[in-house]
């Protein structure tokens, strides 16, 4: 007995797992517009054919870009034509693309890796944001009945800009929302605080309600740079303000065993923080509606150490 038994998944994550550092690292993103049924994974499924999976599932891998289907929230009658997505996360220089295909084949034509460069022109640049709100029921019922209702929400105020999405990581932090190209990564999102995150970025900030971490960093870079944003609070910092990277030679003020890494957190202004963290073990629980309780854990920031 675990304690958790009888309750979702994102309940029981919700009653002591904190949010930072808990987005999934993604760098490229590939979103294909699916409006049929989706299975519990994108690729292994072969959703999108059994040839044509099999291509993406190895081209996806060799460029590091995540497979993700996407669908307008609600529904429409499918035309023909499908919009794909392709972004670019990173700290700098992070891009959208947008191109409509007709034939899935169309998709094999893409050079993936181009992902890892500069916007390369094959598409209609897209402004920030573009905002996925997970609702892959198949992979998690949380999603489903949490996610949906939040991107209907959004897409009432934003129907160009929202879509449903398959996996994103995390569907015990439901409803997930992620918004491109920035890799700004949420959940536990109620109406209010996803639509201050939408508007937040329109106006060149960062909302912290609810922010788990930007998917291009690594968990304890995602935990210093909101353990600083917190410490500067309510100093009005723009969305590229911070710098974040490894300390890798940092002094490790935790014990060995529960010490998770350090990471320097560099103001426009000249300001450089040095943030440590630690890793927390939390009770063993379901990590996924219906799934056997598996040890849990966080990454938890110490206090920053302003150093100049």
């Amino acid at each position: 007995m675990t304690g958790f038994e009888g309750m979702s998944c994102s309940a029981a994550a919700a009653v002591d797992i904190p949010l930072p550092g808990s987005a999934t690292r993604v760098s490229g993103w590939l979103c294909v517009e699916h409006p049929g049924a989706w299975g519990r994974d994108v690729i292994g499924d072969e959703v999108l054919g059994a040839r044509i999976t099999t291509e993406l599932a190895a081209r996806t891998k060799a460029a590091r870009v995540r497979p993700t289907l996407i669908r307008r929230p609600g529904r429409s009658e499918f035309t023909g034509a499908r919009t794909v997505l392709l972004a670019a996360t990173r700290p700098e220089g992070s891009w959208c693309e947008r191109l409509e295909i007709t034939d899935l084949e169309q998709l094999l034509d893409l050079d993936l890796h181009l992902l890892n460069g500069p916007a390369p022109g094959i598409g209609v640049p897209v402004p920030d944001p573009v905002v996925l709100v997970c609702a892959h029921g198949k992979r998690d019922q949380c999603c489903a009945l949490l996610g949906r209702p939040i991107a209907a929400r959004l897409a009432a105020e934003h129907p160009e800009k929202v879509w449903e999405c398959s996996h994103t990581g995390g569907h015990r932090f439901a409803p997930a929302m992620v918004l491109l190209p920035s890799g700004l990564t949420y959940g536990r999102v109620d109406a209010d605080a996803a639509l201050e995150a939408v508007a937040a970025v329109g106006r060149n900030e960062l909302s912290l309600d609810g922010f788990r971490g930007r998917s291009c960093y690594a968990p304890v870079e995602q935990v210093a740079e909101i353990a600083v944003r917190e410490r500067l609070s309510p100093e009005s910092l723009e969305l590229g303000e911070l710098a974040v990277t490894p300390a890798p030679d940092a002094v490790a003020s935790y014990d060995p065993a529960t010490f998770a890494g350090a990471a320097l957190v560099t103001h426009r202004d000249g300001r450089r923080w040095l943030v440590t963290a630690r890793t927390v073990a939390h009770a063993p629980r379901q990590a996924s509606c219906g799934a056997a309780p598996k040890p849990a854990a966080a990454i938890v920031a110490g206090e920053p150490r302003l150093l100049s």
